[in-house]
């Protein structure tokens, strides 16, 4: 007798396929600031981190200002790899430190990490502008007892939280605030005005200020001798101090409307009595007037 035997079906193949998904949390850089206004030729620190999926591991590490899918590494340009220094690491830390800026370094970086897996760049970046310092006043001109607030001015916003210094001429003012406020200019306040931020080298260039003021009281000197003899030549002088200079002297006799002469010498040839009297002088230019005390010219022997 035959017996059958049924054999049972054979088992499905199964195959496990493990897929590994990440989301967008797990990929990221994180910046400290997305703007940064610095000090040509002073020194910028950006700070930074990074995360990516613990199964991953970093192979490269590098800043960029280009973003695209293969973007240059500025460790490896001649324009800035001298000055730039990665202060980070190969796990979370991207801080990097650039010396020197310069106009030329206005740009946006980016961080960049490659893993033995993936690429990635941090978007947005940020933003770094390069700015010098300019003094800027309402005007250069100021008339002497007036006020004058001088403004020590960058093109960005500074990042840093600045003291600054003032200088004119040569001498350091006692002043730390961005704006220098003369509440009633003085003559000595006129020179060359520079600003500068305390810690860094960069200086504003020189602006000027100049105080302008009407002349001082006049002073008379007399060429000739304290005795005038009948017949003798007389200059008189005007001499006065003023900002800008005295553009018209003019002479005049007491008692008398008219001027007698105008210039800053004022010459009698033949003196004699008829011309004897008190002589003073006017001084004059763009912002006022001064007279001068009165002299007397009388000829010798005279009776007055």
């Amino acid at each position: 007798m035959v017996m059958s035997v049924r054999m049972a079906p054979p088992l499905p193949l199964i195959l496990l396929l493990m897929i590994q998904v990440y989301s967008a949390d797990d990929w990221g850089v994180t910046y400290s600031s997305s703007h940064i206004c610095a000090l040509k030729d002073s020194t910028v620190t950006i700070n930074c981190t990074y995360k990516y999926p613990t199964d991953h591991i970093i192979t490269e590490v590098f800043w960029t200002n280009i973003d695209s899918p293969d973007p240059p590494n500025l460790f490896n340009d001649s324009k800035y790899s001298e000055r730039i220094q990665y202060l980070g690491d190969k796990q979370h830390d991207c801080s990097v430190r650039l010396t020197d800026v310069r106009h030329t370094d206005s740009h946006k970086y980016y961080f960049r990490f490659i893993t033995d897996k993936n690429k990635w760049i941090g978007k947005p970046g940020v933003t770094l502008n390069v700015t010098d310092l300019q003094v800027e006043s309402e005007g250069e001109r100021v008339n002497e007892g007036h006020s004058v607030n001088l403004t020590c001015k960058s093109r960005c916003s500074l990042t840093d939280t600045s003291t600054f210094i003032w200088f004119r001429n040569t001498q350091t003012l006692n002043d730390t605030n961005k704006k220098l406020i003369l509440p009633s200019v003085r003559r000595e306040n006129a020179g060359d005005y520079r600003c500068a931020v305390q810690g860094h080298n960069l200086t504003s260039p020189p602006r000027r200020l100049n105080v302008i003021y009407p002349p001082d009281k006049p002073v008379i000197s007399i060429s000739s001798s304290c005795v005038i003899v009948e017949g003798d030549s007389v200059n008189l002088t005007c001499s006065s101090e003023s900002n800008p200079p005295v553009h018209n002297y003019s002479w005049f006799k007491e008692n008398q409307t008219s001027s007698v002469g105008s210039g800053q010498t004022f010459s009698i040839s033949n003196f004699n009595s008829s011309l004897s009297g008190w002589f003073y002088c006017v001084a004059q230019n763009e912002v006022g007037c001064q007279r001068s005390d009165a002299v007397s010219l009388t000829v010798k022997g005279e009776n007055r």
